[in-house]
């Protein structure tokens, strides 16, 4: 029977260690993988050579399965800076970008970083700066817009006439 083989395995082994990495239960998979292959005789040292897990980190899982199980393979909660806005906000936010600015008494017709922080303090007393307002964007699903920008002096009707669908209720 003829073997089978990776075309490019170094190329795969980074593809497979990256994926690996991603998320907490791909970690969990990778780590119950190796904590198997020592039940299964092979050392410490053959694991993480095969893996490309240091030996101090493989010894590590082991230590950690033997006083905890499974469980102890799994991540820990890490320590972070609490949220600034509530998961209660954000779904209180999110409908209101689901309106328009209007609706809000705000003069502009789309909602942008800058008028979104405005909201924010307005309505849940926090303050964010306009980067964070834009990563909330996308946090809640949404795109950012921009209105086309107007030519001064331009001919308006040249410029309706070029335009590839027409105007809405217009000509």
């Amino acid at each position: 029977m003829r073997r089978i083989t990776v075309t490019d395995p170094e190329r795969a082994k980074e593809i497979i260690q990256a994926e690996i990495r991603k998320t907490d239960e791909s970690r969990l998979q990778h780590r119950l993988h190796c904590v198997l292959l020592i039940c299964f005789g092979k050392t410490c040292a053959e694991v993480s050579a095969l893996f490309g897990d240091s030996l101090r980190v493989v010894q590590y899982w082991v230590r950690r399965f033997n006083q905890a199980g499974v469980q102890g393979l799994r991540d820990a909660a890490r320590p972070g800076r609490t949220p600034r806005l509530s998961k209660e906000d954000k779904e209180i936010l999110a409908q209101d970008l689901r309106g328009s600015p209007r609706e809000f008494g705000y003069s502009q017709n789309l909602w942008d970083g800058k008028l979104l922080g405005h909201h924010i303090k307005e309505k849940f007393g926090v303050e964010l700066k306009v980067r964070q307002c834009q990563n909330l964007f996308h946090q809640l699903g949404f795109r950012r817009r921009k209105p086309r920008p107007l030519i001064a002096k331009a001919d308006q009707g040249a410029q309706r006439a070029y335009k590839k669908t027409p105007e809405p209720g217009g000509q």
